[in-house]
């Protein structure tokens, strides 16, 4: 076989489709096509979409001379840098993963764990019966919070208040759905960056963030003994096998790039916690039950390990990922996935969302279940909600374990209601999904 079937609709609307309805355009190619089909048939190079677990081992345990990232984004560029670890191939990929592991290994959750929930505590102190609040507001207020502690090292001061009121007001730039469109996925108005005022307003708040990053950076170098083991100055300490340390830029590109993995993403899933936690009183039930002998531990990363907050967890990222695709791959010789015989430039897309959609594996796919998670082990082809092979997220179980913990220290201090429960659907922001806005009422406190 040399290519897969898919829409033979026009390349315009099916980029219409899958811009404005995502789900319900993947839903449908997979229902008429199969696991693996082609989109936007008339472009080249070609485009194939892979969702079935064969599929997905293949892609991510080929060698990467058979298989290569591609990230062609200009605007992502412009935000993260080209030493992003996104951008990166071959040795220099390889490097930079090496150095970017070890504030992230399992020592350095329990210390990361005790952040997460005092800045979730800090947060909702002054909330009391009869407070409103706009669920992925708070979110994000945290997830901006945990950022600026675990990766800078920062909670008060100067650099802290610069840097909160700068990236909040810069990921405000892509709250507007059709600024988001424009940004990330019409090449039109990437062609002459320079021009469009919305792109001149972005480098210029990425230009301010980088004069405070770099401040850092340089004040960071002259402590001999930081008081503080944030993530940058591990990264700072860090050396690879050459004893060579990452320059100035590279710091700076691996810092935005664990901003923009690990906020509105992180934010997002903990905000449809919340909703199934609440719109499902049953799953409520169990997890205060589970939690409730443990909400005076000290040692919060033991709260983390509990097996129903885990599964609510797990499941939040299944029925509805982030994002929809892993990391694109682009052919580099000719290959075989699945009987398709793939040529050089082909571009192969692993569906996140469709191999979690897959009824031989998750029974009633649309429901949220998280018994599941407790049934059965998922294969890393199976469940991916971070990715796979040499391109996972390299932040997957800090973003994991914040879901957790700011899931439990929430449900483990208030007691909360939506105020409209009804079911929600996912709205695209970017590259990422998320859910519409609600809004909850504390009705108590615990």
């Amino acid at each position: 076989m040399s290519m897969p079937q898919g829409s033979r609709t026009s390349s315009l609307l099916q980029k219409i489709q899958f811009l404005f309805r995502p789900l319900e355009t993947l839903d449908n190619w997979h229902q008429e096509y199969g696991d693996t089909f082609r989109v936007l048939e008339n472009e080249l190079p070609a485009i194939i979409y892979f969702s079935s677990p064969e599929a997905i081992q293949r892609i991510f345990t080929a060698d990467p001379e058979y298989l290569s990232s591609t990230q062609k984004s200009n605007v992502t560029k412009l935000l993260l840098g080209e030493n992003s670890i996104i951008f990166l191939t071959d040795q220099h990929h390889q490097r930079q993963r090496r150095l970017l592991l070890p504030p992230f290994h399992s020592e350095r959750m329990r210390e990361y764990s005790q952040i997460i929930c005092a800045i979730t505590e800090e947060v909702i102190s002054q909330w009391h019966p009869g407070k409103f609040f706009v669920v992925h507001s708070v979110m994000r207020e945290i997830s901006l919070r945990v950022i600026l502690s675990v990766v800078f090292g920062l909670q008060a001061g100067n650099y802290y208040n610069q840097l909160r009121q700068m990236l909040s007001s810069l990921f405000e730039t892509f709250d507007h759905p059709l600024s988001s469109i424009l940004l990330l996925f019409l090449p039109v108005f990437q062609k002459d960056l320079e021009t469009w005022s919305l792109q001149t307003n972005l480098m210029r708040q990425i230009q301010q963030i980088n004069q405070v990053v770099y401040a850092l950076i340089a004040e960071r170098r002259l402590q001999d003994n930081p008081s503080t083991k944030d993530i940058l100055s591990m990264l700072i300490e860090a050396r690879d096998e050459s004893g060579e340390s990452m320059a100035n830029i590279e710091l700076r590109d691996s810092l935005l790039t664990l901003i923009f993995a690990g906020y509105e993403t992180t934010a997002s899933a903990i905000s449809w916690a919340l909703y199934w936690s609440h719109y499902l009183p049953e799953v409520q039930e169990k997890l205060l039950s589970e939690l409730n002998p443990l909400i005076p531990a000290r040692d919060k990363s033991e709260v983390a390990r509990l097996p129903y907050l885990s599964a609510v967890c797990s499941e939040t990222l299944r029925l509805y990922p982030i994002a929809l695709n892993a990391f694109a791959r682009v052919v580099q010789k000719p290959m075989e996935i699945l009987g398709y015989q793939l040529e050089p430039e082909t571009i192969v897309n692993v569906s996140i969302y469709l191999a979690h959609q897959r009824e031989e594996v998750y029974h009633e796919p649309k429901s949220f279940k998280p018994e599941r998670f407790l049934e059965r082990q998922f294969s890393p082809y199976e469940y991916l909600p971070f990715g796979g092979g040499n391109r996972r997220c390299i932040g997957a179980a800090l973003a994991q374990l914040e879901i957790k913990l700011v899931l439990a220290t929430i449900l483990s201090r208030l007691q909360l209601a939506l105020i409209t429960p009804r079911p929600i659907k996912p709205i695209r922001q970017g590259l990422i999904m998320m859910p519409p806005k609600f809004e909850m009422v504390v009705t108590g406190v615990r």
